[in-house]
């Protein structure tokens, strides 16, 4: 039954990193690139370390799946946060239908 849970996760994992990579790919500028990323990303990594937590099913191995994975979800918003300001400020322009062509974007 493990295996079967574990192939699963592990399956799940590989089609949202799949997901993460076409979104960097194929999107139209950096803040929806960033978006998709981070958080496809964040959730394939996720599903990956519960895939080794129910795999090996030691205590260590799921307190420290238990650390990866609340370390992702904190760490990822924030440095997607920080990605994004960045982008902005150095001139990236974002793909909005909101502006008039010419005007300048509020942050």
């Amino acid at each position: 039954m493990n295996d079967i849970v574990t192939g699963i996760l592990c399956l799940a994992a590989g089609v949202f990193a799949v997901i993460a990579a076409l979104g960097v790919v194929r999107l139209p500028d950096v803040l929806v690139r960033m978006h998709a990323s981070t958080k496809a990303g964040t959730l394939a990594s996720g599903l990956m370390a519960a895939a080794a937590m129910v795999h090996f099913g030691d205590i260590t191995v799921i307190f420290r799946g238990i650390l990866i994975v609340g370390f992702l979800f904190l760490t990822a918003p924030v440095a997607a946060h920080m990605i994004g300001r960045a982008a902005l400020k150095t001139g990236a322009s974002p793909e909005t239908r909101d502006l008039t062509p010419g005007e300048e974007h509020p942050l």
